[in-house]
């Protein structure tokens, strides 16, 4: 009998559908059995930089994540206990003072585009996932995302994308794609891939003994 929760690690460029892949798992197993940790949530907090500066930061680069403190909350997560995770102020590039708290689950997701680049998190998964599609289909949907969500300009995304977003891709993300259990070409609408994937999931969680309290 399975003792412990199924860690599954998603992976993939910003854009590629990793949250589709996300919603996907959830909706298939209920949010009753599911905890999330999404690497974007431990950034770094620039309070102590003026705000220009803050825009020039490079936040595709492992060093601008806090992955120790999230390590620590996966595995006190692992271990039964709730966490408090961070709020991130992705306009003012700063952690809000409120926390979410993540109760322990069956089923954590570790999501972020560099987790499978982080062998703090690589170590802890079960399922290990890629989620890949095109590049300027990512770069399109970014471009929608951070006009719609973080007050940002055309011209600061392109001039991000091009200064930091490509070169990190490149030097870490897609690299880690050869560390990853599946493969998901064309995002999260790739549904014999998602099938397989919810197939795996479900047969750990067979071996996984679900205390009634859960």
């Amino acid at each position: 009998m399975r003792t412990q929760p199924v860690v599954i690690g998603i992976a993939g460029g910003s854009g590629s559908g990793k949250s589709t892949v996300l919603e996907c798992i959830v909706e298939a197993f209920g949010p009753e059995y599911i905890a999330v940790l999404d690497h974007d949530a431990y950034y770094h907090s620039l309070d102590q930089l003026p705000p220009a500066a803050r825009d020039q930061f490079n936040f595709d680069h492992p060093d601008s994540l806090d992955t120790p403190l999230m390590r620590q909350h996966l595995d006190a997560l692992i271990a039964g206990q709730p966490i408090e995770k961070p709020i991130y102020n992705f306009t003012m590039h700063v952690r809000e003072a409120a926390t979410t708290r993540v109760e322990p689950r069956p089923v954590i997701i570790v999501e972020g585009i560099l987790v499978l680049a982080e062998p703090l998190l690589f170590e802890r998964m079960d399922i290990k996932l890629f989620v890949d599609i095109e590049a300027d289909v990512r770069l399109m949907r970014r471009i929608r995302r951070d006009l719609r969500d973080r007050g940002r300009t055309i011209d600061s995304i392109l001039d991000q994308y091009e200064k930091t977003v490509r070169p990190m891709h490149l030097e870490f993300v897609e690299p880690s794609k050869r560390l990853a259990d599946v493969i998901i070409p064309r995002g999260g609408h790739n549904t014999v891939a998602i099938d397989l994937v919810l197939a795996r999931i479900e047969a750990l969680l067979r071996q996984y003994q679900i205390e009634a309290s859960v």
